[in-house]
């Protein structure tokens, strides 16, 4: 799955993200950690699940993606970090929530 190699990187670029937020706003950066990891590790359970709870995994997986877009928009809203700095994570997530997407609804997911 193309996705969760995509995924993986963003979660570490992320983490990175996160210990530059976390000198300006513990709580935001620990809420970015979270939403990313939980993206990996729900499309990883997704990926071993059978019938509905399959789906179930992505599209968790998928809310997480957005949650994780989101802190990143409020990191740069709030300056806590500039747009230069989140966009090709912001790209990532575009695809994996793409991916996920398609996933979410293809027929016996």
């Amino acid at each position: 799955m193309k996705i969760y190699q995509l995924a993986l990187e963003m979660v570490a670029s992320v983490y990175r993200l996160a210990d530059e937020v976390q000198r300006r706003d513990k709580d935001v950066a620990n809420q970015m950690r979270r939403a990313a990891v939980s993206v990996v590790l729900n499309m990883a359970e997704g990926m071993y699940s059978q019938g509905g709870r399959k789906g179930a995994r992505y599209f968790d997986s998928m809310g997480s993606a957005r949650e994780t877009t989101a802190c990143l928009e409020v990191c740069v809203a709030t300056r806590l970090l500039s747009q230069g700095k989140v966009d090709m994570d912001l790209r990532r997530l575009d695809v994996i929530i793409a991916g996920l997407y398609r996933l979410c609804h293809k027929r016996n997911v």
